[in-house]
């Protein structure tokens, strides 16, 4: 029979009491850096982690959309992912914001306002208003 114990850095080993044959689990460096990273993310404000999402989340829209710096933008676009990665952000945002307040909200609101645009204009159909990437959530974009 053995039981964790706690070491000074956090990890957990198993001690042996006498007349057992258990061996001793000394934590890998997968686990080790695992555990690292975990103590790095429990530091990050949920503030930062939730503009971090968003701002991926962005990106990754804009790119879909056709708004990449280079000469490879139009091969990247997909309208089709676009829409649902906006769809998601509008989401997010719309659920976020009451979190985040309005200092942080703002930037990520006109950000998405300006994917939705975009959209519309690289969309031979366009879509009816309302019933763009993401206008469920925030109404109508013009």
């Amino acid at each position: 029979m053995s039981t964790p114990q706690s070491n000074p850095a956090g990890e957990h080993t198993r001690h042996s009491f006498p007349g057992t044959t258990e061996e001793v689990h000394a934590p890998s460096a997968e686990e080790q850096e695992v555990a690292a990273q975990m103590r790095d993310i429990a530091e990050v404000p949920a503030i930062e982690v939730i503009t971090t999402a968003a701002v991926h989340l962005m990106s990754a829209a804009a790119v879909k959309c056709g708004l990449a710096d280079g000469e490879d933008a139009e091969e990247l676009k997909d309208l089709d992912e676009a829409r649902k990665l906006i769809t998601a952000l509008a989401g997010f945002v719309t659920a976020a914001a009451p979190e985040i307040g309005s200092q942080h909200a703002g930037p990520l609101r006109d950000g998405l306002r300006s994917l939705q645009l975009a959209f519309r204009e690289a969309s031979e159909i366009q879509d009816a208003p309302g019933k763009g990437p993401g206008e469920k959530f925030t109404g109508p974009v013009n």
